[in-house]
């Protein structure tokens, strides 16, 4: 044997947190991760950095995670209540009832008391003002259940997680792929098999954890499970996680499970390159619809950008994007929202068009005139009273008479200039993967555990169908990493 308790494959959030895990109950841990050092992180690294978890509000979560908080601060925020309850109503709702219940109680049931923990581990927190609150009558009014962030927003969390895995005494080996699993006669998983650009070789250890990710960055397999088109849309994060967890525990009779073919995707700026930019991170994203309209190349609405709060929809709404003509979407605000737009919208490198006609902008953006002012008048014509219009809540302020609706925050496009923004669609993580238990075990095709497997993050599969409530991502990582590096420190007779 290497000497090591458990090997966890993978070094984004959900893998780092199981190796702190499983450091803290006694485990030696060694992290592989097949990027290079200078892109690591995963998925994690590209994110804004929100979670998603049960709270009784302000006064709550100042306790033990927003613990930086200045008491001007305090007084600036109005951040609401996020029960147990309406956080497991979300994830039903927003999945169509199809989530696993066991899995998703014990995401939800935990997730509060996991962000107390990274805090413990030194990941420091600060509120989304910049995104995820509107400023009224002076204060700062939180909405949609992601309010939170760590500092730095993705990469800086990882990055401090690495740092306090380092200083646990966690091994992390760069440039190294695992691309199978070794199993001893009695099925027990005793190692990995990997590759390096020095070549082929076998790890030992008596445990392994598999948080590498989903297969987004696999065009192929896109192509395979998600449908045609699907192997021309962009990647928001990293190009590394191509599937091989996922396949390596499928090739010794894990069990698939969850909703393959669909995935989180998102709005997307058009000019965004085909992977993550570490630069520029998650500000292609463009999630300031619900101020606006949405329209097609064909200058046709297609959605109701109102539905929900953006939380709710903005990573099913990614996946209409890829139906429309040339995977191609066109946001377009005036100047009663314009101000509102997330920070994102004012990036260098984003795809805008400025008129003071609605005409101007259409020949700006190579698309019929005449149609677009019709579908922004008909659309205008539905609009109803406004008096009651507040970003900050399910305003009740939409259509009437027109299809799609749009159900809330609906003003007509009618004050010069307009802005337009285009956009395709940006992968972020997909929904099939491994079946595990409440322990974290990974499950084979007649619900036994592979003994000494176990998994967490994208590649758990049976949380998330359809659709996905924001900040939920980075949530179960952490909760279910933890809980996995627990379970293997246990399984390998190390834990206190």
């Amino acid at each position: 044997m290497s000497g090591f308790d458990v090997i966890v494959v993978g070094a984004g959030n959900a893998a780092l947190c199981a190796a702190l895990s499983a450091s803290e109950n006694g485990a030696k841990v060694l992290v592989l991760e097949r990027a290079p050092e200078d892109e690591r992180g995963g998925n994690s690294y590209f994110t804004a950095g929100g979670f998603r978890f049960a709270h009784e509000g302000l006064e709550d979560v100042s306790q033990d995670i927003l613990t930086d908080l200045s008491n001007a601060e305090r007084e600036m925020i109005v951040l609401p209540t996020h029960s147990r309850e309406f956080f497991m109503d979300q994830m039903r709702e927003v999945t169509r009832y199809q989530c696993d219940e066991e899995l998703a109680n014990l995401l939800v049931d935990n997730s509060r008391a996991t962000m107390a923990w990274l805090r413990s581990h030194s990941i420091r927190f600060v509120p989304m003002f910049g995104r995820q609150s509107f400023l009224v009558d002076g204060k700062h009014h939180f909405y949609g259940g992601v309010n939170i962030e760590a500092v730095g927003g993705g990469a800086g969390l990882v990055e401090a997680e690495i740092m306090r895995a380092e200083k646990m005494g966690v091994e992390i080996r760069y440039g190294t792929a695992a691309i199978g699993l070794i199993q001893s006669s009695d099925r027990v998983v005793t190692g990995v098999k990997t590759r390096t650009k020095e070549g082929y070789g076998e790890i030992t250890a008596k445990s392994v954890i598999l948080a590498c990710g989903g297969f987004e960055s696999n065009p192929e397999m896109r192509a395979r499970y998600l449908g045609p088109g699907w192997d021309l849309c962009r990647v928001r994060g990293t190009r590394h996680n191509m599937g091989e967890g996922i396949n390596m525990a499928l090739d010794i009779g894990a069990k698939p499970f969850g909703n393959w073919s669909s995935c989180h995707a998102c709005e997307w700026d058009i000019s965004a390159p085909p992977y993550g930019d570490r630069w520029v991170l998650d500000n292609f994203q463009k999630h300031s619809y619900p101020l606006g309209i949405m329209v097609n190349i064909n200058c046709e609405r297609f959605v109701d950008e109102g539905a929900d709060y953006r939380n709710l929809t903005y990573a099913k709404y990614g996946r209409e994007i890829m139906d429309q003509p040339n995977r191609t979407a066109i946001q377009i605000f005036d100047q009663q929202t314009i101000h509102r737009l997330r920070e994102e919208y004012r990036i260098r490198e984003v795809t805008k068009a400025v008129s003071d006609t609605i005409e101007g902008l259409a020949e700006q953006l190579e698309i019929d005139p005449q149609k677009l002012v019709e579908t922004i008048d008909a659309y205008n014509a539905a609009c109803q009273d406004g008096s009651d219009y507040n970003p900050a809540i399910l305003d009740k302020v939409g259509t009437d008479g027109i299809e799609p609706p749009k159900s809330n925050w609906a003003l007509p496009i009618n004050q010069p200039p307009y802005e337009a923004y285009v956009c395709t669609t940006g992968i972020t993580f997909t929904f099939g993967g491994l079946q595990i238990n409440t322990d974290g075990e990974v499950q084979d095709m007649t619900d036994q555990s592979i003994p000494g497997l176990y998994a967490a993050g994208e590649l758990v599969g049976g949380l998330f169908y359809e659709n996905y409530p924001g900040g939920t991502g980075l949530m179960s990582g952490s909760v279910f990493g933890k809980l996995a590096g627990e379970s293997a420190a246990k399984y390998c007779g190390v834990a206190a």
